[in-house]
């Protein structure tokens, strides 16, 4: 039985790999073809608009100057440390996040002439008595990771006297100090002043003065993508020069944000959300779906291999399963993804997809924790009945499969049905390496509008309901 489930395990692992690696070559004849990561919540730079679709300055200049410059690309949403380590770790070959050109980041990265010169506004929840800097000490200030306005922030800790806490997304941010958790904040004023016009209830307090004006840049990894790095400035420089690139600046921050995000009234309605995005909320229930359903199959298959072999006549035997499933089940779930997704690559020199990586990640964790009840639900089984088998000529291996097995696994329904619970509830930490399930889907939806409270209250929703259905 042990090797008619290692076989099945490893024909799905194959046909997985075979599928998801189909969907990477898709454009590989086509040349040249690069892969482009970004943070989609970080407007007006980078979001998805009303139709699901990737805009912003940032990513408008690139779909020009690969149009002009006959390359063409794929895009990789992700956090934007994420998305930068990705390329750092050559598992894509630049960054476009509104990304600040600084002398730290230039000893990993070669940057692009620079496109957009910003710079640093601190804001504070409307009504707030806070009105200056020296009144920030003692205080929590809240600040998104990589951002200019989070480098502002520490170089002026000291002398301040303020507390910083980090988030990986904006809206998280902002909502963090109009709850009164943090007391300010600092942004890149381009970016704030967005989500202030879509009614965010913060207040700039140096609008007449940006600190600290700073250059953004696209970038590739330090000595590497040259020729990609070429074709960005020649057509940046194409684009500046017959005023595309003005276009494409004013149409962001000249227009109504409705252009982007939708009716307000629409945005104002758990209804109007739902009508608004009812393909984004589809597709990442969808996908969300996908990997539950495939984790669940593998992890199933792994962890009862593994909890076979935890209950093994052979001592070493057992100790390979005590070892995979310490150490898998010691390991916190987005560490392993990062790991899987972001180092695994640089070690065995090939890329691995997303969605792979994320499945992978869930097979390990969840199959070691699966293992864990399987070997105890072996165990449970009385010591009489493998005595009694025994006893009758059944030989080990046939004991086990006719006799332990079947009542064992009776045994562990219960925990069978709340793993596959935690599984699908932990998909939602693959939005980390920039899978679109439906926590990620989430995300891209409160970037654009602002309407934290109302997507995250349909989200959970759709999460209550699918668990609902899984458990019956």
């Amino acid at each position: 039985m042990m090797k008619k489930i290692w076989l099945i395990c490893i024909a799905i692992f194959i046909a997985t790999i075979t599928i998801v690696t189909q969907s990477e070559q898709v454009n590989a004849d086509k040349q040249p073809h690069y892969v482009i990561t970004t943070d989609a919540s970080f407007p007006p730079f980078d979001f998805q608009d009303q139709n699901n679709q990737y805009v912003g300055i940032d990513l408008d200049i690139l779909k020009e100057i690969a149009k002009r410059e006959g390359f063409t690309y794929t895009l990789k949403a992700m956090s934007f440390n994420s998305a930068t380590q990705l390329v750092a770790g050559s598992q894509a070959d630049g960054v476009i996040a509104g990304m600040s050109i600084t002398d730290e980041r230039k000893e990993v990265f070669d940057f692009s002439t620079p496109y957009y010169k910003t710079g640093v506004v601190w804001a504070t929840k409307k009504g707030s008595n806070i009105k200056s800097l020296s009144e920030l000490k003692g205080q929590t200030v809240a600040l998104k990771t990589g951002t200019a306005g989070a480098d502002y922030a520490k170089k002026i800790q000291s002398q301040y006297g303020f507390k910083v806490k980090y988030f990986n997304d904006s809206n998280i941010m902002y909502n963090d100090v109009v709850s009164g958790n943090s007391v300010a904040t600092f942004e890149d004023a381009p970016v704030i002043q967005y989500a202030i016009k879509n009614g965010l209830k913060l207040k700039i307090m140096n609008a007449d003065k940006l600190f600290d004006a700073g250059w953004s840049g696209f970038a590739v990894k330090k000595g590497e993508n040259k020729a990609l790095l070429t074709a960005f400035n020649q057509g940046l420089k194409s684009i500046q020069k017959d005023g595309t690139y003005d276009k494409i600046v004013k149409s962001y921050l000249g227009k109504s944000q409705e252009h982007f995000t939708g009716k307000t009234s629409d945005n104002n309605s758990v209804l109007g959300l739902l009508k608004t995005n009812r393909k984004a909320f589809i597709d990442g229930l969808i996908e969300t779906i996908k990997l539950t359903v495939l984790a669940i199959i593998l992890a199933s298959i792994w962890g009862i291999f593994l909890g076979i072999l935890g209950i093994s006549e052979t001592k070493w035997l057992r100790g390979v399963s005590t070892t995979v499933i310490y150490i898998f089940r010691g390991l916190p779930l987005m560490v392993l993804a990062f790991f899987i997704y972001i180092g695994l690559p640089t070690v065995i020199g090939t890329k691995v997809p997303a969605f792979l990586a994320g499945i992978i990640t869930l097979v390990l964790n969840e199959g070691a924790y699966t293992a864990a009840f399987v070997r105890g639900g072996f165990e449970a089984v009385e010591k009489g009945q493998m005595e009694a088998a025994r006893s009758l000529g059944l030989p080990y291996g046939k004991a086990m499969r006719k006799v332990i097995v079947p009542q064992g696994l009776r045994i562990m329904v219960p925990s069978f049905i709340n793993q596959f619970i935690i599984t699908l509830k932990d998909t939602s930490i693959l939005s980390a390496i920039g899978l679109l399930e439906l926590t990620q889907t989430g995300t891209l939806i409160v970037a654009r509008n602002s309407q934290g409270f109302r997507v995250w209250a349909i989200i959970a929703v759709m999460y209550l309901i699918v668990i609902t259905l899984l458990t019956w």
